[in-house]
């Protein structure tokens, strides 16, 4: 009788990596051609739901504070239960919420449905760059990671121009186009990933904690966007702040305290982790706006389709695809340092002339000033994320295949 020969290989062979990263190189694509689909669909989503400007920037703000906030308690029930039972079961749900986002009837059901969406983004994240890390040498790990954010760059070149073309079709299309692809992630990360991480069973969840952290990010966040569009002498308003200036504070003390915190705050005496982390964060606020101002600016003030305006935004994406993996290579070789400050140095430069943009600005500077925040966001997200998580290896307790 003949054996079936299973997919994949072994957790100690040499090859295991290769295969981990094309799970976790999946779980990228998905994220961000998700964004880039849903970022030109905006528009239309404004006019087919009726939406307000608030609720517009919430349908984007929900996936976002939902995956940022509870990354962190992602990550810890990974660690109880197996980060490849998390990561697979995180395609399944964010499969099932893309569905159900599909069929909101009104923003106030969109936006419940991004949040479920950001659950299952939460748990995504928390474990992609942690398999990587379990099976990648430190030696690698740039390589690891510049491809990662490669597939990420080719998703967000992707993203707008399918957006424009499901949009065209209907704009249920740019949610529901995630479930087949989700699916198949499951499928692939069920039968190709290993676990490589010994479950931490003494330690619990810091439910207190996470709880602070949720409801403090969130009166932050709200305060600000809806100051912004309503002004900010509103009693919901201040008290959002309110909640975010106290909360967030006693989150970091009781984080502090904490026997079992939710974030261990010990892991910051590590300048090099804690240079790498707000470096990290000043980059994601510099940029994370970008796309939403250029998809109006496109369709706006340029007049273009939902197609063209998804080609418009290009540049940047093919940027990073180019510097992402050369900056990886790179860092494994010279070290990550000099690179992410020169990367940080060409997205500030090219994010300064856009400022000079017009409503009839030609488009070879809208896209050139765009190409070169991909190419600086390449040179900084790899070498950068490759120091933060060599730093962590030690902490994070998991066990390696023998090296290649």
């Amino acid at each position: 009788m003949k054996v079936r020969k299973s997919i994949g290989v072994h957790a100690e062979h040499h090859n295991y990596k290769w295969w981990a990263l094309s799970c976790t190189s999946l779980g990228m694509l998905l994220a961000t051609i998700n964004s880039g689909t849903l970022i030109i669909a905006l528009p239309d989503l404004e006019r087919a739901l009726g939406t307000t400007l608030l609720q517009l920037v919430w349908v984007i703000l929900a996936y976002m504070i939902a995956s940022t906030v509870l990354v962190l308690t992602a990550g810890r029930l990974s660690d109880l239960f197996g980060r490849k039972r998390a990561y697979v079961g995180a395609f399944v749900v964010f499969s099932l919420a893309s569905l159900g986002a599909g069929f909101s009837a009104n923003g106030t059901e969109l936006i419940l449905w991004r949040i479920l969406q950001g659950i299952g983004g939460a748990f995504i994240f928390a474990n992609a760059t942690a398999l990587v890390t379990d099976a990648f040498p430190k030696e690698q790990l740039g390589l690891a990671m510049g491809t990662n954010t490669m597939v990420a760059a080719v998703g967000l070149v992707l993203g707008p121009i399918l957006g424009g073309v499901l949009v065209s079709i209907s704009w249920h299309w740019a949610f529901w186009f995630n479930v087949p692809l989700g699916l198949a992630g499951a499928a692939w990360g069920g039968l190709v990933l290993r676990e490589l991480a010994k479950r931490d069973t003494e330690r619990g969840l810091d439910l207190f904690g996470t709880t602070l952290f949720v409801a403090g990010l969130t009166g932050l966040v709200y305060g600000i966007s809806k100051g912004g569009i309503d002004g900010w002498g509103s009693p919901l308003v201040i008290g959002s702040l309110i909640a975010g200036a106290v909360l967030l504070p006693a989150f970091v003390f009781v984080e502090h305290r904490g026997r079992m915190p939710m974030l261990d705050l010990t892991i910051f005496r590590n300048r090099l982790f804690a240079a790498a982390s707000g470096a990290a964060f000043i980059n994601g606020l510099s940029r994370f706006a970008l796309l939403f101002v250029f998809v109006f600016y496109f369709q706006g003030a340029q007049g273009d389709d939902p197609i063209t305006a998804g080609i418009k935004l290009t540049p940047m994406a093919i940027g990073m695809v180019i510097a992402s993996p050369l900056a990886g290579v790179w860092a494994d070789r010279h070290g990550s340092r000099a690179l992410a400050a020169l990367g940080m140095l060409v997205s500030a430069a090219a994010l300064a002339a856009m400022t000079t943009l017009q409503a009839n600005s030609p488009y070879w500077q809208s896209s050139l000033w765009l190409f070169g925040v991909g190419v600086g966001s390449g040179m900084f997200n790899s070498p950068n994320t490759a120091a933060m998580m060599g730093t962590v290896r030690p902490i994070a307790g998991a066990s390696r295949p023998a090296p290649a």
